[in-house]
C-alpha cells in the first residue's frame, strides 16, 4: 500500500512539474510562484515558510532556478525518487520546445507575428514577476522584523540603483543572517 501511495505521489509530482514547466514563461521567479500555488496552496505538501526557504536556496545555488527548485521540492516531497521525477518533469517541456524552435529558428526569428506575440508575453511575464516580488516581500514584511526589512530594502537598492551583482547580495544577506543568529545565540547563553 505504501508503495502504491508513493507511486501516485510521484506521478502527481511529475505531472505537476511538467504542467508548471510547460506553461510558465519568464524564468525561475515565475516558476516559483506556480510551484507555491501548486505544492503549498493546492496540494499542501509544503508549508509556505518552507517554500520561501526552498525558493531562497534555489536562487542562491548555481544553475537554473526552476531546476534547483524542482530538485528541492522533489526531494522534500518524495526523497531521491521525487527529486529525479520533479527534475525530469521540469526539464522535459523546455527541452522539447527548444529543440523544435532550434530547427525552425530562422522562420521564427523573421516572423512579425511571432515577434508581436513575444512582446505581449513580456508584459505578462513582468506582471507575474511583480506578483512574486509582492508575495515574497509581503511575507518578509508580515514578520515585522526590522532586520529583515532592512536587508530586503538594502538588497533592492543594491540591485536596482547600484547594479550590484546578485551573488554578492545573496552572500551579504547570508552573512548578515549568520551574524545575527550567532549574536542571538551568544546573548541566549549569557
Amino acid at each position: 500500500m505504501e508503495g502504491n501511495r508513493k507511486g501516485k505521489t510521484l506521478i502527481q509530482l511529475f505531472l505537476s512539474t511538467l504542467y508548471i514547466s510547460a506553461f510558465t514563461f519568464g524564468g525561475g521567479f515565475v516558476i516559483i510562484t506556480f510551484m507555491k500555488r501548486k505544492f503549498v496552496d493546492e496540494l499542501h505538501w509544503i508549508e509556505e515558510e518552507e517554500m520561501l526557504d526552498l525558493a531562497a536556496l534555489a536562487q542562491s545555488s548555481p544553475g537554473a532556478i526552476a531546476v534547483n527548485a524542482a530538485i528541492l521540492v522533489g526531494w522534500r516531497v518524495a526523497g531521491f525518487a521525487g527529486m529525479v521525477t520533479a527534475v525530469i518533469g521540469t526539464i522535459l517541456p523546455p527541452m522539447l520546445i527548444l529543440t523544435v524552435i532550434s530547427f525552425f529558428y530562422q522562420v521564427f526569428a523573421a516572423n512579425r507575428y511571432v515577434a508581436l506575440v513575444l512582446r505581449g508575453m513580456q508584459a505578462g511575464v513582468a506582471a507575474v514577476i511583480l506578483d512574486v516580488v509582492w508575495n515574497l516581500g509581503g511575507k518578509v514584511a508580515k514578520e515585522r522584523s526590522v532586520f529583515l526589512c532592512i536587508i530586503m530594502a538594502a538588497a533592492f537598492v543594491a540591485t536596482a540603483v547600484f547594479r550590484v551583482n546578485v551573488i554578492l547580495i545573496i552572500l551579504a544577506a547570508a552573512a548578515a543572517g549568520i551574524v545575527r543568529t550567532l549574536l542571538k545565540q551568544k546573548n541566549i547563553h549569557r
